[in-house]
């Protein structure tokens, strides 16, 4: 997404990491409690928004963000933040 841009506008990731899976070694026997963390993952659930962008216009934003949808295994969809009249 910031290569789109041209590194014009700010992109913050909305989700973190904050999950451990964890993985018994190869070859061991069954048992002898739980394997230690191998890896983290962000559990991501349906309405979850992931990614915000800011600095550049909509269309760039939406192609940018159009662009990294096809790289999750997710479906995704894009949606703009609507300004109200007090803000």
């Amino acid at each position: 997404m910031t290569r789109y841009t041209k590194r014009g506008g700010q992109v913050w990731i909305k989700i973190f990491p904050d999950k451990p899976v964890t993985k018994k070694p190869a070859e061991t026997r069954m048992g002898s409690g739980k394997g230690s963390p191998e890896f983290w993952v962000a559990v991501v659930k349906p309405g979850r928004i992931m990614f915000e962008i800011a600095g550049v216009s909509e269309e760039v934003a939406r192609e940018a963000l159009r662009l990294a949808s096809h790289k999750l295994p997710i479906k995704t969809k894009i949606v703009a933040r609507t300004e109200e009249a007090g803000e």
